[in-house]
């Protein structure tokens, strides 16, 4: 996996064909969803589906969504999932407490050690109160993310604006447990390229980085908008060669100061400019 991913692009577990093609849609990551895309009597014949495509490794990161833990169907997805050679992370929907992430870890231990990776889903007001202990309940999480979609009901918010606590509490446990920035949640609107751009602007405002999707179509505006503009490339450049050029603090002409957290932030946007 890049080591900055932006994108990671959902399709359904029931339709192996889209799976296929989502492969070489462009998304850094490809998440197969047996969970909310799949309707209950389809779950059985998305597990044996992707069961049968993930059985080899694939060209690009594959994480599979599986269903809620509390679910009748979640160990049986966690048995068939786990320890194919084309998964590189599952997707944990609905997480509120650290010990599912650590009954999930315990479940999908392989015998030579090599585990997927495990990235939570916070999609309750219980879940975003325990962001940072589920954050840090166990080494192979890689990752936590919203859920905003039931999130929302969970909390009867109405407007968008009425999310952004429960965001920045997650951008904030994600640092504090020394995991990467969050990624957004979806756009659901995918003729909606205005408005995935704009909440794209206010999502990095916030600290996330990157986003999942739920349609190709959206992968280029959410790349762009979570890439560094040429303007602040420049300027991260002119950072670095005066912070080369003068240890300690300084003030560049236009009044920019810099001093060692300005430097950092600068190494991260050229880092992640030329993400490779």
């Amino acid at each position: 996996m890049r080591p900055y991913p932006l994108t990671w692009l959902y399709v359904p577990g029931d339709r192996p064909e889209i799976v296929t093609k989502a492969l070489v849609a462009g998304a850094d990551v490809v998440v197969v969803d047996l969970e909310d895309a799949v309707a209950p009597d389809r779950k059985r014949y998305a597990r044996e589906a992707t069961a049968e495509r993930l059985g080899t490794p694939q060209p690009i990161p594959v994480h599979v969504r599986v269903n809620a833990l509390d679910s009748s169907w979640a160990a049986a997805d966690l048995a068939a999932i786990a320890a194919l050679p084309g998964v590189s992370g599952l997707r944990l929907p609905k997480v509120t407490a650290p010990a599912q992430i650590t009954h999930v870890a315990r479940a999908t231990a392989r015998s030579e050690g090599d585990a997927p990776a495990l990235y939570a889903l916070l999609e309750s007001a219980l879940g975003v109160e325990h962001a940072y202990a589920i954050a840090t309940a166990h080494p192979i999480l890689r990752g936590i993310a919203l859920g905003e979609a039931d999130l929302r009901a969970d909390l009867g918010v109405r407007h968008d604006g009425g999310l952004d606590w429960s965001r920045s509490r997650v951008v904030v446990a994600a640092r504090a447990a020394a995991l990467p920035p969050p990624s957004q949640s979806v756009h659901p609107d995918i003729r909606d390229l205005e408005g995935l751009r704009s909440s794209c602007a206010h999502g990095r405002a916030l600290g996330f980085l990157g986003r999942a999707a739920v349609h190709p179509r959206q992968l280029p505006v959410i790349e762009r908008a979570y890439l560094p503009t040429e303007e602040e490339i420049e300027h991260a450049e002119t950072i670095l060669k005066a912070a080369q050029a003068h240890q300690g603090a300084q003030a560049l002409p236009d009044g920019t100061f810099i001093d060692a957290a300005v430097v950092t932030q600068a190494h991260r946007t050229l880092s992640l400019a030329h993400r490779g």
